[in-house]
């Protein structure tokens, strides 16, 4: 069932688990993601960034597509769509194509001006019961040409974007998207925790979740985090498993050139590093 992820994402802090946010590419992508959750009876977000919005011919398809799974396959558990890192413009597009969920990432901006265009998508998603992110302090990585050094968010600036009335918080704690390098420091729990003093029980998000190490993404949960994102991880073992397949050389036997086949390894893939993450966030069972 759609619903936006303002309850969800309450009911994880309050329990210590986090709901998964898993990006969208395709019908595959959203189908794997759909079934898993329905099978792990876990709430899901299914993050779609502006480029994937426009790969999948725009954001009414979107809907269209995800509507229409959720009727189809019979999923009852919460699902949320939710536009990850979305521009100011981008956000109102998503609002009026009938989005449950946005992020604005108003990171790039000064603070002054994060807080008046925050304030004001605010206003413009509660008035359509739609939750909202924000976000303080870039990740680092790139997210579709958003590119971020991945520094520590200011626990002050925290606060002030917390107190406008958003839903939920994601901020910098050195945490980067895309592959991690091997001298990556790791994350910042110091900052993490005195985020979650300033901000009390709004839930806080964890961008760029492929590769950080397990016992990392439980402290986060502990101390607060409700939601993390996950999307290259999702992508590197679609490909992986698609090249073996073609490796094999299974589209060359009988019919294996239908795409229908071609694609089913990856989308197995996908099925089981959700299921994975599902168990590692803990929000199996929680629906």
């Amino acid at each position: 069932m759609l619903v936006s992820a303002t309850e969800m994402l309450k009911k994880a802090k309050a329990g210590h688990y986090a709901v998964g946010q898993f990006n969208i590419n395709n019908l595959e992508w959203t189908k794997a993601i759909l079934l898993t959750a329905q099978e792990c009876n876990s709430p899901v977000i299914l993050g779609v960034s502006e480029g994937a919005g426009k790969y999948m011919g725009g954001y009414d398809v979107v809907m269209g597509m995800v509507n229409g799974l959720i009727k189809d396959q019979n999923i009852t558990v919460p699902v949320a769509v939710h536009l990850d890192h979305g521009s100011y413009e981008h956000c109102y597009k998503c609002i009026e194509a009938g989005f449950p969920s946005i992020m604005f990432d108003g990171s790039h901006y000064s603070i002054e001006e994060n807080i008046a265009k925050t304030t004001e998508l605010v206003a413009a998603a509660h008035e359509k019961g739609i939750s909202i992110e924000a976000e303080v302090g870039s990740i680092g990585g790139e997210e579709d040409g958003v590119i971020g050094m991945g520094e520590c968010a200011n626990p002050d600036e925290c606060k002030k974007i917390a107190d406008l009335g958003v839903d939920f918080l994601a901020a910098g704690i050195g945490n980067i998207h895309g592959k991690y390098p091997a001298n990556w420091a790791g994350l910042q729990f110091d900052v993490l925790d005195a985020i979650q003093q300033q901000t009390g029980d709004l839930p806080l998000v964890l961008h760029g979740g492929t590769g950080i190490p397990d016992d990392m993404i439980k402290k986060a949960i502990s101390l607060g985090v409700a939601k993390i994102n996950v999307n290259t991880e999702c992508q590197l073992v679609f490909a992986e498993a698609t090249r073996k397949y073609i490796e094999a050389g299974k589209d060359l036997e009988g019919k294996g050139f239908d795409p229908r086949k071609l694609l089913a390894p990856g989308f197995d893939a996908i099925k089981a590093k959700v299921k994975e993450k599902m168990e590692l966030f803990g929000s199996v069972g929680q629906a």
